[in-house]
């Protein structure tokens, strides 16, 4: 028997957090080493995976099958492809760096008793968050997919509920109120979309006798199975629903700009980095692999909605008096993108997507974390309290910089990619769509340089003259995720030549080509 990799590299960080759980309170210090040392680890599994995974081999590689629940044909099966091995690589890329960037942001309070153990609960919960997005990136089976779908919204409520930002600007008891509203709502509407898919998990297995996704793709492709044209599409939309949710895609995207706003960064990193990811891949994997012809039939609604998040999201960004929540805003705008570029149904806006959940995932990293080190040093989250901050702290308000031209997509970064291969898409399969979508990159250049205008420039306020410059730990957190946005901004083709054979396997799961540029003969 093969060595298991993938279930190793999800089992890793489980392990991690259960040991870094176990250390005993007073060693604090232990207990965020013991994670970080666990999280390292798993990036070299997840490293080891992407080397061994081959782009021009089968579609799902290093497979694993074994039965579970046999009496209701639930099989424990993983397996990757192009697009799953991505992004499995991307969470454990940024779980190091969120565990460093949050380094201190579960040491106890002085008004906090002795007995109260949050820092071993902290970095242990993120852990497991890891552990679950890594393995839902690696499922084949649909039970097992909707069981960690499900699974990750416990400990991402406590991280936010428990574990949120200090920089608030009323009372403590207010302060302890907004998060435990934004953690609420947060689980409240991903477990409606849950309950709402797992009622479509359940029709599935009526229809297709299995949860197994080779089984019915197997099963699709020699005729033995096909799906009433109204059953398939009660389907799509129960699947479909929940991964708008999570996504989040407008108008369920609400619960986000709370969750990351009372959340630490690193936390609001993990949000929307990693967790949120999940939506977007499962509509790739699930939507359109189980159910094309309902994908086909929802395209163009879906796709009024992503230009919807678009445009609406950048609009509140520019908008915000908040920094976090500014944020928030922009990752709804950017979210939209990718769903936009996954039901324009061309590769070049299926690529584009994919490259984006990669690249939004280290520009948001990137931003929200150095906001984060800023915000901390500050004590508030408001623009308006800042001012001149280059002058104090050039080297912080130039990573911030970087950081907030890759989230507007400027050439030579990581998100320019993507984001033209988006508008490529989307422009060669709905023209209409991709010129409304262009206003985003507008409308994000406007909040991105209106932000670093106000906080960064001008006269040095008072309040942030004796602020210090970015730490050795901190520059640890920032400069490799700069150096991988430059590098992929230029040399995009390592991730191209993983993800390009995974979208083209999806594009004939729903039987589309891209279509043809129409070129008038010469005369």
């Amino acid at each position: 028997m093969s060595f298991p990799l993938l279930t190793a590299t999800a089992a890793l960080p489980a392990i991690g957090a259960v040991a870094t759980a176990a250390v005993p309170a007073a060693r604090r210090t232990a207990a965020k080493w013991t994670a970080l040392v666990f999280s390292l680890a798993t990036l070299v599994l997840a490293g080891v995976a992407l080397a061994r995974f081959e782009p021009g081999g089968d579609r799902y590689q290093l497979t694993e099958s074994h039965a579970w629940i046999k009496d209701f044909g639930v099989r424990y099966e993983l397996g990757v492809d192009g697009i799953g091995v991505a992004l499995m690589a991307l969470t454990a890329l940024l779980i190091p760096f969120v565990i460093l960037a949050g380094w201190h942001d579960a040491d106890p309070l002085e008004t906090k008793s002795s007995r109260w153990r949050p820092t071993q609960g902290f970095f242990a919960l993120i852990l497991m968050v890891e552990a679950m997005v890594i393995l839902s990136f690696e499922a084949t089976d649909v039970f097992l997919f909707y069981i960690l779908f499900e699974a990750m919204l416990i400990p991402m409520y406590f991280l936010i509920g428990g574990f949120g930002d200090r920089a608030h600007s009323g009372s403590d008891e207010n302060a302890a109120a907004q998060r435990s509203y934004a953690a609420v709502k947060f689980l409240l509407y991903n477990l409606a979309g849950g309950l709402i898919m797992l009622a479509a998990v359940i029709g599935l297995y009526v229809v297709a006798g299995t949860f197994s996704l080779s089984e019915i793709a197997a099963a699709r492709a020699d005729g033995s199975l096909s799906m009433a044209t109204g059953t398939e599409r009660w389907l799509f939309l129960g699947f479909f629903f929940a991964f708008a949710v999570k996504a989040p895609l407008w108008p369920l995207h609400t619960w986000l700009p709370n969750a990351m706003g009372e959340a630490t960064a690193p936390v609001a990193v993990l949000i929307t980095a990693v967790v949120d990811k999940v939506g977007t891949f499962a509509m790739l994997r699930f939507c359109l692999q189980l159910f094309p012809e309902a994908s086909k039939w929802a395209t163009p609604v879906i796709v009024v909605l992503a230009l919807v998040s678009i445009v609406y999201g950048a609009l509140l960004a520019v908008g915000q008096r908040d920094i976090k929540r500014l944020i928030a805003y922009a990752s709804i705008s950017h979210f939209g993108f990718i769903i936009l570029g996954i039901f324009a149904m061309t590769s070049q806006g299926q690529s584009g997507a994919t490259l984006y959940m990669v690249n939004h995932g280290i520009s948001t990293a990137a931003l929200m974390l150095v906001a984060g080190f800023l915000i901390t040093r500050r004590g508030s989250r408001l623009i308006a309290d800042y001012g001149g901050v280059q002058k104090v702290a050039p080297v912080l308000a130039g990573t911030f910089l970087i950081g907030g031209l890759a989230t507007l997509s400027l050439p030579g970064l990581a998100p320019f990619v993507s984001e033209f291969l988006v508008l490529v898409g989307a422009f060669s399969a709905y023209p209409a769509a991709g010129i409304v979508a262009t206003t985003g990159i507008v409308l994000a250049a406007l909040y991105v340089l209106v932000l670093y205008q106000r906080t960064m420039t001008g006269p040095v306020k008072e309040e942030v003259r004796g602020m210090a410059d970015l730490k050795v730990r901190e520059l640890a957190v920032v400069v490799p995720l700069i150096g991988l946005l430059l590098f992929l901004g230029v040399y995009p083709k390592p991730l191209t030549e993983i993800v390009n054979p995974a979208v083209q396997h999806t594009m004939s799961d729903v039987q589309k080509k891209d279509p043809q540029p129409e070129v008038e003969a010469a005369k």
